[in-house]
């Protein structure tokens, strides 16, 4: 039996754009001996599709490109995923297409409603997993949440079913996973070992298919697996790329194992934030996208990584020095610049400060200086960022990473404007873990960037030490608060100092009205600020 594995990239709504993909990645492995190809979940509109699936036509349109996609497939099955509507209600389903028409549709079974997950607001569960026969063979039909079982899933997800259960008696031969599987850090070891239970619970060959791209704030992987219960893996496909592969299950001998399969760390981190960025800009229509450089190391990543997903010559970066800068912020940024080949430019804001401080001035004449004006300088960059934004179509970045964003350190309508968050899910002590993997082969990010104490630089010798603890100490706190959920007693018991862990839970707290407004994130830890954290803004408890 020879399995074709369409590991495509969907754009979500992109109705005819993603079947016009999945019958291209059909023909190809076809072409190349398939006798059966198998697709991601909600191939054919894209996951997640969220309120879409609430516009008038969205449904009966998928409905559409999904008859036109199966007229065009032949004797070879194409099992691809798809939304459907019957009985009042929608289906996340696959749908087993042959000889021009859809000959089975399967449902999904538990429907995720933590995280990022929302899926019971649009999707009815199927009461039971289907079994599709086809040439004297068993096939198991399972949609991504199918094969979880509860010991891996969040305390949050409870679900009665289990439709592993119900496969283990079936003496199917096959079992195949439609998956859109958003990736986090160490996900991918996960999934490995779901598909290994799942293969010997069901004793049979597993066929697991993930999409790969980034839609919004979430990246898809790719990593599709074939696991044996008796050989272990058979076929590992890239990560963070597209890619069909055709696997031979019975003759298979030596492993179809992608050179790209499942990197780890930070080559995985890198390539997550590469694709995310990519597809973000290209899939909302941007070619280019533009950057602040300060000559700090969250801005020096960003502009790296997004030098090598656009292409240096679509990077814009805009120095925007004041009365204060560092000539070393100013030369780091050009350095920079240099090194990665990107279009750079240089515009002083001191005037723009000086204008907008003068106009405040019988206003604030009564008043001490504060933080108002160290934030006239973010806030009159933002301006001539997003301005610059408007006047080339560029997508601006914004470079804020976790630690700061957590706590405020930021300035909203200043350093905070953009399209998007590139680095807003990544520590800050992982953004220099990141610096120094994508200077291992080459020095992209001056060492000086990286050596030197980080700096807002909005006051004179102002250093990120007099505002917040160590870094090391302030991502410890955060990951055990916002990422895990403990009480502050639960952070002091880990070791914490109890005024430290105080003063960090209230900034926390205080700044989620920021965080709200802020640019969409590109996701990398199991909790990230934006869709899957659901904090309120006006809320009173403490813990």
């Amino acid at each position: 039996m020879k399995i074709g594995i369409a590991q495509i990239n969907p754009t979500v709504g992109d109705l005819s754009g993603n079947c016009t993909r999945l019958l291209e990645a059909y023909r190809e492995l076809v072409d190349a001996g398939a006798d059966l190809v198998l697709a991601p979940e909600l191939a054919t509109c894209g996951y997640p599709p969220r309120d879409l699936l609430f516009k008038s036509r969205f449904v009966s349109d998928a409905e559409d490109a999904l008859d036109s996609l199966a007229s065009k497939t032949g004797t070879v099955p194409l099992v691809t995923g798809t939304v459907i509507h019957e009985d009042g209600a929608c289906y996340n389903a696959a749908a087993w297409c042959e000889n021009g028409a859809i000959e089975t549709l399967a449902r999904k079974s538990l429907l995720p409603t933590y995280d990022v997950f929302d899926e019971t607001r649009y999707f009815k569960p199927a009461p039971a997993p289907t079994v599709h026969q086809w040439k004297g063979l068993k096939f198991g039909l399972t949609i991504c949440e199918d094969i979880w079982a509860q010991s891996n899933l969040p305390d949050t997800a409870h679900y009665q079913a289990d439709p592993l259960k119900e496969l283990e008696g079936a003496n199917l031969d096959y079992l195949l996973n439609l998956s859109a599987s958003p990736w986090q850090a160490g996900k991918a070891g996960q999934r490995e070992a779901l598909v290994r239970a799942a293969a010997e619970r069901c004793n049979c060959p597993v066929i697991y298919c993930n999409a790969v791209g980034g839609n919004d704030e979430l990246i898809f992987d790719g990593g599709s697996i074939v696991h044996d219960p008796q050989r272990g893996i058979l076929a590992g496909l890239a990560s963070f790329q597209t890619e069909n592969a055709v696997i031979d299950l019975p003759q298979t001998e030596t492993a179809h194992i992608s050179p790209h399969y499942n990197p780890v760390g930070m080559a995985a981190i890198h390539q997550a934030l590469v694709l995310g960025l990519r597809d973000y800009a290209h899939k909302c229509g941007f070619e280019r996208v533009l950057l602040g450089l300060s000559g700090g190391i969250d801005s020096a990543v960003v502009c790296a990584l997004a030098a090598e997903a656009m292409g240096p010559k679509n990077v814009i970066g805009i120095a925007l020095p004041s009365a204060i800068s560092s000539e070393h912020s100013r030369s780091d940024a050009a350095d920079l610049a240099q090194r990665l080949g990107i279009q750079f430019h240089e515009i002083p804001i001191s005037e723009t400060v000086a204008s907008a401080e003068q106009a405040l001035q019988p206003l604030f004449k009564d008043l001490p200086a504060d933080v108002t004006e160290e934030n006239l300088q973010a806030r009159a960059r933002g301006l001539l960022l997003m301005a610059l934004s408007n006047k080339y179509g560029a997508l601006l970045l914004t470079t804020g990473n976790k630690s700061e964003i957590a706590v405020g350190y930021c300035t909203l309508y200043g350093d905070m404007c953009g399209g998007l968050a590139v680095i807003s899910d990544l520590p800050k002590m992982k953004v220099y873990a990141l610096a120094r993997h994508l200077n291992a082969e080459r020095e992209q990010i001056p060492v000086n960037t990286i050596e030197k104490p980080p700096s807002a630089e909005l006051r004179p010798d102002q250093a990120d030490s007099a505002s917040l603890p160590p870094y090391p100490v302030l991502d410890g706190i955060l990951q055990l608060y916002v990422e895990e959920g403990r009480s502050r007693a639960e952070i002091v018991e880990a070791g914490y100092e109890r005024e430290t862990v105080d003063a960090i839970v209230r900034l926390v707290d205080l700044n989620e009205y920021k965080r709200k407004q802020a640019a969409p994130g590109l996701k990398t830890t199991p909790l990230a600020f934006g869709v899957g954290r659901r904090i309120p803004i006006v809320q009173k408890y403490v813990n």
